[in-house]
């Protein structure tokens, strides 16, 4: 597993963005949960922000490409509005532990 934060440092409505080597992905908790997901929109395969951690539309409900628009929804990263519309962002799997946020590898085995 790799850390990406303190669990505080990604408050309830923020999004974050991080870079692992040649992985680019983003953070967002709502209602509580951490959702995970690869930072390139599926249209163009360009970075969802705008400036640095600025992924959410104005009412910070909806994932938001910032170079055509398309709102994703936070909770699928299904795409509900513009010209990838019905297309996924990437999801990654992460969890919650030990006060941290963690992006799970392929190389962590359950034995």
């Amino acid at each position: 597993m790799i850390r990406l934060c303190a669990t505080s440092e990604l408050g309830e409505g923020q999004s974050r963005g991080f870079s692992l080597a040649d992985l680019k992905l983003i953070a967002i908790r709502r209602e509580g949960r951490v959702y995970l997901y690869r930072n390139r929109c599926p249209h163009r395969g360009v970075p969802l922000e705008w400036q640095a951690d600025r992924f959410l539309d104005e009412s910070g409900s909806l994932l938001q490409c910032a170079t055509h628009g398309a709102l994703f929804l936070i909770e699928s990263g299904e795409c509900v509005a513009g010209p990838c519309a019905g297309q996924f962002l990437q999801p990654l799997p992460g969890i919650e532990q030990d006060d941290s946020i963690w992006l799970q590898t392929d190389r962590q085995s359950d034995s």
